[in-house]
């Protein structure tokens, strides 16, 4: 159960992760002079910003961090059908290789989402100066390299939350037999 509830919480931790590194730049400021920083979003991204943001995303990879949200809808439809009839099941894997075979090619839809909102907080001029980075030798080894270390972050993030889950539940265990409850 808990090793279960640890792995939500991981593939939880890394979608929010991947939103987190599509979302920022990597240190613009290395190619061209900073822009002043704004708050506010931009109004309405234009049709070249969209483009540039796209470029950004394709750039850096994103689709591949996208691909296994519809994978896993699929999969966690096909479950909760299978919680209805486990007899179910051969005709559910055929329907979810369907699916699969539907939808996987969807991703694409949420990269240009993902565009327009990045789009949405950056200027153009600041797109062409994201862009300049990751085109820059520096900014290939950003993309080369992040993922790698998200990649250990996480797997860092999973055993410390695993250690500290144990932790917490010996002690909820400890002060619940202070009260008089054998768990």
């Amino acid at each position: 159960m808990i090793a279960r509830l640890s792995a939500r919480y991981a593939m939880a931790a890394v979608i929010a992760l991947a939103v987190i590194v599509v979302a920022r730049p990597a240190a613009p400021q290395a190619i061209a002079p900073a822009a002043p920083q704004t708050t506010a979003p931009v109004a309405q991204p234009s049709p070249a910003a969209i483009l540039l943001a796209k470029q950004i995303i394709e750039m850096k990879g994103v689709k591949r961090m996208f691909d296994p949200i519809v994978y896993g809808v699929v999969e966690k439809a096909k479950n909760v059908f299978l919680q209805t009839n486990f007899m179910w099941a051969k005709d559910l894997n055929e329907v979810a290789a369907m699916m699969h075979k539907e939808y996987d090619s969807r991703t694409s839809e949420l990269v240009d989402v993902t565009a327009r909102i990045y789009a949405s907080h950056f200027t153009e001029a600041e797109l062409q100066s994201i862009l300049a980075f990751y085109q820059s030798p520096i900014g290939q080894k950003v993309i080369v390299n992040e993922p790698k270390a998200l990649d250990e972050s996480m797997a860092g993030a999973a055993e410390w939350a695993d250690n500290i889950s144990a932790d917490i539940m010996a002690k909820m265990r400890l002060e619940m037999k202070k009260r008089g409850h054998d768990m």
